[in-house]
């Protein structure tokens, strides 16, 4: 793996590294549709109907046949049925039109559905104006789904949508990889839980619930091993109890280099460490590696910069073991409401909001130990390294909800 002038590594090259050595954790279930939101397809389902089963009604009106009409001209047809949706309909007489409603299916016959607001009605005959072309107003048969058709391919993570497209085609149950479970531990002995009364030098742990509502936003299952204290040995003994129990392991802080940051050392003596120290403001030294042959991630204990490497980081390794073949950041195009001269040798993301109009406005507090300026922000500006920013300048925007979901 290449790595830039200062000796860390370039964020795009650490993403390829770390998926290229993921697969899925090949552990399936079936569920009903009721049950299937979040979970990630374990195999491609194709459809087994049409759908619509049959043309139907796009809306209330007179199915005719267009040769009928045309011959009638100006005159009154006669009404030959009524057609409600769910009720199957005779074939349409000649020289009749069928009263039919939203839904319904087309009589056998008739080639144009004339909507309601456009006939003249007395009693059982209408008149019907010319100018309607074959097909108008009418669903084909097929016209959304072709029995046979692929509706969702392997590795699809199913929201509401993808769902109710499953359930429109009759799918009932579908195949799922199991929630990955997914150990979560925190370390630093500065570290307070919430509730508790802080003495000189604590700060309360906020990274534990913003990481177990992380994981579990993604359908995972969160394995709580809570705080470790920074001690070698009890490190050790809780990876160990980890990796046993999970299929992958995620920690904050005892990353860097200082005295009391022990996960480093602690996977190079359990197992291996694939990569440290990424060319990123913040999250620098972000680890990876394996405990016993289960993949481990290592973020940043400051809150701002463990979310900011859980969702460019973490999140698609997580996504690929859960067998989510959509795991690339997602990013759009936007523009700079603000100038920086400054230039940094790290690629920085920065919290912004991005305003109606697609432009980006810097959130007031850029700190990466400060997680509160992610309310009022909704996403972050990527800066390209050794470059200053300009008003105006096209950058690239990563939504939140698009990093984190």
């Amino acid at each position: 793996m290449s790595c830039d002038q200062q000796g860390l590594l370039p964020l795009a090259t650490a993403i390829e590294a770390l998926l290229s050595d993921l697969e899925p954790v090949a552990v399936t279930e079936s569920v009903d549709l009721l049950q299937a939101r979040n979970r990630v397809l374990a195999e491609a389902i194709h459809s087994r109907v049409d759908v619509p089963p049959a043309d139907n009604s796009a809306m209330d009106g007179y199915a005719v046949r267009m040769l009928d009409l045309i011959a009638a001209g100006e005159d009154w047809l006669p009404v030959s049925q009524r057609v409600p949706a769910g009720q199957a309909p005779g074939p349409l007489q000649p020289g009749t039109v069928a009263r039919i409603l939203t839904g319904a299916e087309v009589p056998p016959g008739a080639d144009i559905v004339v909507m309601q607001e456009l006939a003249e009605v007395k009693g059982e005959r209408v008149r019907l104006p010319l100018g309607a072309v074959p097909g108008q107003n009418i669903r084909r048969r097929g016209q959304d789904i072709h029995s046979g058709g692929l509706l969702l391919p392997a590795g699809r993570r199913l929201d509401a949508m993808a769902i109710a497209v499953l359930a429109s085609a009759g799918i009932e149950r579908v195949s799922v990889y199991c929630p990955l479970k997914v150990a979560l531990l925190c370390t630093g002995d500065e570290l307070v839980p919430p509730g508790q009364p802080l003495a000189h030098g604590q700060i309360y742990n906020s990274n534990r619930y913003l990481l177990h509502g992380l994981i579990e936003t993604l359908g995972m299952e969160v394995v709580d091993l809570g705080q470790v204290a920074d001690d070698p040995a009890s490190l050790e003994q809780v990876l160990l109890r980890a990796a046993e129990q999970a299929d992958a392991i995620l920690t904050t802080g005892g990353v860097s280099v200082g005295e009391e940051d022990h996960l480093r050392p602690a996977i190079e003596r359990l197992g291996e460490l694939t990569l440290w120290k990424i060319n990123l403001k913040p999250g620098k030294p972000f680890a990876a590696g394996v405990v016993e042959g289960t993949p481990i991630f290592g973020l940043p204990g400051n809150p701002g910069s463990a979310l900011l490497t859980f969702a460019l980081l973490a999140r698609p390794c997580l996504n690929r073991l859960q067998g989510d073949t959509a795991i690339k950041p997602f990013s759009v195009t936007a523009t700079a409401g603000f100038s920086r001269e400054r230039r940094i040798k790290r690629e920085e993301y920065v919290r912004v909001y991005c305003e109606a109009d697609g432009t980006l406005q810097l959130a007031s507090q850029q700190s990466s130990g400060a997680l509160s300026p992610m309310l009022h922000a909704n996403g972050f500006a990527r800066l390209p390294a050794n470059q200053p920013v300009e008003l105006g300048q096209a950058l690239d925007f990563y939504p939140l909800d698009g990093l984190v979901r």
